[in-house]
């Protein structure tokens, strides 16, 4: 154990004696900060992400519009429920009658009242609906986070330049890239949750994936000597741990990085060479 008196914030400080120009200078102190043991690497896991979050648009941890588990705004009670059960979410966006006609945002716990009553026939979703928040694709995340903390808001509709909905995001998707996955009871880690696919031909696969799964579904032949999951070939191959909206072809498949952090990835795109 070291002799030295001072708190870590003082040890902390001399590494900061030459002051930083860039993000890339502070990352570098912070890293030694944990290898000299100022902080602890949950700590610097936390700064760094912090910091990430600061590089980072909202298109790079958005949810896809193809994922988007939305609401029609002519569904009746009895015919939705069974969908927002399953999905476990706790926020809906609410659509019109065209694909890009945001109406608003339905929250799951408005129904409560309502399942009490005999009244279903007289349910109107419109009559529930919360305004919907319309961010661009660009937008900083650090400015989205602040701007949901002055709001008290959870979730934003992703547009993009043509002011068509490109996805979704959630506060909890910003925080992820801070302090790591915030996995609750309705996360899964079943097979069929790993892959999934979204458009003819193109799959959702998450990283932890093992390499087993993804040949078996996918029929390819990927070695699992060195690595246990799909992310894990992918970074080799990088290289590095890559950013997001990276991509890579590795044998007869192109990998895009969907969502990650700067030590890890979450979500590829996958799609046949």
């Amino acid at each position: 154990m070291s002799d030295d008196p001072r708190s870590w914030l003082e040890k902390l400080t001399d590494l900061f004696s030459d002051d930083p120009q860039s993000r890339q200078d502070i990352k570098v102190i912070v890293r030694e900060a944990a290898e000299r043991s100022i902080v602890d690497n949950d700590t610097l896991n936390i700064l760094e992400g912090a910091l990430q979050v600061s590089e980072m648009q909202v298109r790079d941890i958005m949810i896809p519009r193809a994922q988007m588990v939305s609401i029609q705004i002519n569904e009746s009670l009895k015919g939705c429920i069974p969908r927002i059960i399953e999905s476990a979410h706790s926020r809906f966006p609410v659509l019109g009658e065209g694909q890009n006609e945001i109406l608003g945002i339905m929250l799951a716990k408005d129904l409560l009242p309502l399942l009490l009553t005999d009244h279903h026939d007289n349910f109107r979703l419109k009559d529930i609906l919360r305004p919907t928040t319309f961010v661009p694709e660009s937008k900083r995340l650090n400015v989205l986070l602040r701007e949901f903390r002055a709001t008290r808001n959870h979730m934003a509709v992703v547009v993009d330049e043509f002011g068509s909905v490109a996805g979704l995001v959630t506060i909890e998707d910003v925080l992820e890239q801070i302090v790591g996955d915030i996995e609750d009871e309705h996360d899964f880690d079943e097979e069929e949750s790993l892959i999934k696919e979204v458009e003819n031909q193109i799959f959702m696969v998450k990283a932890l994936t093992p390499v087993e799964d993804f040949n078996e579904h996918f029929e390819a032949s990927f070695s699992d000597d060195d690595f246990d999951t799909i992310g894990g070939i992918v970074i080799h191959h990088f290289g590095r741990v890559p950013e997001c909206n990276e991509s890579i072809s590795i044998e007869n498949w192109h990998f895009k990085v969907i969502n990650g952090t700067s030590r890890q990835i979450n979500l590829l795109e996958v799609t046949p060479v």
